[in-house]
């Protein structure tokens, strides 16, 4: 065995990490790292062999008391040599003392539980050309993300994410090639999306609502806004409505990670998620 280390990665390398997740068939978003490094610079870690980049996991860290585990990637050749474990135990000594979460892979579940990892709901990945739009409910009315005021975005995100995350969604909203909705009602927020190129289907995530009828209109102009090819969202399966809407909408489920935490399950409006954000920051 050669000399392994573990450092934070360059920006170079979470480049790296993002050709990886795309060669593990993932789809990241094109331009996701801009966001991630805003939520936490120093969360993401290589594995270099002999010099060499070998590895990778993300620990990133939300305030004082959560964190978040992705990107966790061995490169082919060198699975089954005790590497993966170095890096996850950097990444979970990175987040020691906080709740912890991550969205496991099918494979990898059985070494989560191991862990600790006890698993809250599924996230099914649902993709394909909607079959249909819709018009948002009687009194909403569909507005750019950017528009509004980025308190009232963050305050609305805090309601559906244990933490807040104001610079990481400032960028994630703002970034090139992106388009943002808000569902407004009375002045109120209602609902939010964010869709993004991808390396294949474009990703919708998040996606909050209030109920399935804006989620669905919010859904549709996403879709439309996107150029109107085949887009893809992650969701949670303990919401009915969101999956009897991706049924409706003629989407197929592609893919399948299961949420789990060490610790407890944070206290979030967790029926108004009809999409997540991002299987690798939360």
């Amino acid at each position: 065995m050669g000399y392994f280390e573990v450092r934070g990665a360059s920006v170079q390398e979470i480049d790296l990490m993002r050709d990886w997740a795309e060669e593990e068939g993932w789809n990241p978003g094109d331009s996701d790292r801009l966001a991630f490094t805003a939520a936490d610079p120093q969360g993401f870690l290589i594995g270099r062999l002999d010099g060499e980049p070998v590895g990778c996991i993300s620990a990133v860290r939300y305030g004082t008391g959560s964190g978040f585990i992705g990107f966790y990637i061995t490169r082919p050749e060198v699975r089954g040599q005790g590497y993966g474990i170095r890096l996850w135990r950097a990444g979970m000594e990175r987040l020691a003392g906080r709740v912890v979460g991550l969205d496991g892979v099918v494979e990898q579940q059985e070494n989560y539980r191991r862990s600790g990892f006890v698993r809250s709901w599924n996230n099914v990945r649902f993709e394909g050309p909607p079959t249909h739009g819709a018009a948002p409910p009687q009194g909403v009315v569909l507005v750019d993300g950017r528009s509004l005021p980025m308190g009232q975005l963050a305050a609305y995100d805090r309601r559906f994410f244990p933490e807040a995350r104001d610079a990481f969604l400032a960028a994630w909203v703002g970034l090139p090639g992106r388009a943002s909705l808000a569902a407004v009602r009375d002045g109120e927020l209602c609902g939010f999306g964010v869709v993004r190129p991808c390396s294949g289907a474009s990703r919708i995530g998040p996606l909050y609502a209030a109920d399935a009828e804006v989620a669905e209109a919010l859904f549709g102009a996403l879709a439309t806004a996107a150029g109107g090819g085949a887009v893809a969202v992650d969701v949670p399966d303990h919401n009915g409505p969101a999956l009897k809407m991706a049924e409706r909408l003629g989407l197929s489920p592609s893919f399948e990670a299961a949420r789990m935490y060490v610790g407890p399950v944070p206290d979030t409006e967790q029926a108004g998620v009809f999409g997540v954000t991002s299987l690798e920051l939360g």
